[in-house]
């Protein structure tokens, strides 16, 4: 019984990593934007690592950048009263946008 289940488990393991990445662009010399994302897989409604609108969270905080505000958030895929489906089993990818720094205004 637990060799059929070490299978499939096995095969799943590649997909337990999370992803993450960061980009910010300066606008003038003391501020810009930023954009920030996160990927996840999601089984029986455990995120492996941790959610991925988290992980592109902490992936815009650990850029220590000043006065971070975050103008937009969007998570893929997003089936609205179905999203139960994709805690059983599915990939999640999480955008964050937004504005840093002090631009004199």
């Amino acid at each position: 019984m637990l060799s059929r289940a070490l299978g499939p488990a096995l095969l799943l393991l590649p997909l337990s990593v999370g992803c993450a990445s960061l980009t910010h662009t300066r606008t003038t010399e003391t501020s810009g934007t930023f954009l920030s994302s996160g990927w996840c897989f999601t089984i029986l409604s455990v995120d492996i690592p941790k959610g991925a609108i988290q992980i592109a969270r902490e992936n815009a905080s650990d850029a220590n950048l000043p006065n971070t505000q975050v103008q937009s958030m969007e998570v893929t895929p997003n089936l609205g009263g179905f999203d139960w489906l994709l805690d059983i089993i599915g990939l999640r990818y999480a955008k964050i946008e937004g504005t840093w720094g002090f631009d004199g205004k």
